[in-house]
């Protein structure tokens, strides 16, 4: 049974933990981790999930999603998960998430890669993917609009397609430019 860390809303950890497919305490909240891979051409990696998943059965996803283990960093659990599920190997050791987004009962740290891989060299992890292809931004929405996609909101999308090309919020990074102030 996989176990997780509970963090309080400041996302400190609590030294409390609990099981998968268990509900998070009130109060207390948990870490997951999504990965977007886009190529050289713009396009994101997206997986299908496996029919007999227990959230979102056959439905497209982000390039990889899942939950951080107990005692695993978000960096540690990114790594392993882009291996397990698609035979990827990737350094986050020095890497922050692109963003961190709340949900009800959780904070979710979103990597963003810059990777051209071949889809056909990927080792898929049979209890998880069932296919990965490449996507633009205009076939996501398609796919959200058409229930093959999971329904994330789409402003989230055009977020992770911005966030490809951009590590600030600021339009100059150099906040001593004159114009930047």
């Amino acid at each position: 049974m996989e176990v997780f860390d509970l963090y309080d809303n400041f996302r400190a950890l609590t030294g409390r933990t609990m099981e998968r497919y268990t509900e998070v305490p009130e109060g207390y909240y948990r870490l997951v981790l999504h990965i977007c891979i886009f190529n050289s051409r713009g396009e994101l990696l997206i997986q299908r999930r496996q029919l007999d998943k227990n959230s979102w059965p056959g439905l497209w996803d982000l390039t990889i999603g899942g939950s951080v283990s107990q005692g695993e960093s978000s960096q540690i659990a990114a790594k392993r998960e882009l291996f397990e599920e698609l035979g990827l190997t990737h350094d986050f050791s020095e890497e922050a998430p692109a963003v961190t987004v709340s949900f009800i009962d959780g904070f979710d740290d979103i990597y963003v890669v810059n990777m051209d891989v071949d889809t056909e060299s990927l080792l898929l992890q049979q209890e998880e993917v069932m296919a990965a292809e490449w996507a633009d931004r205009d076939r996501v929405m398609a796919m959200i609009d058409d229930g093959t996609f999971i329904p994330y909101e789409k402003h989230l999308i055009d977020f992770l397609f911005f966030l490809k090309d951009h590590r600030s919020t600021h339009i100059r990074d150099d906040t001593r430019h004159p114009d930047a102030m």
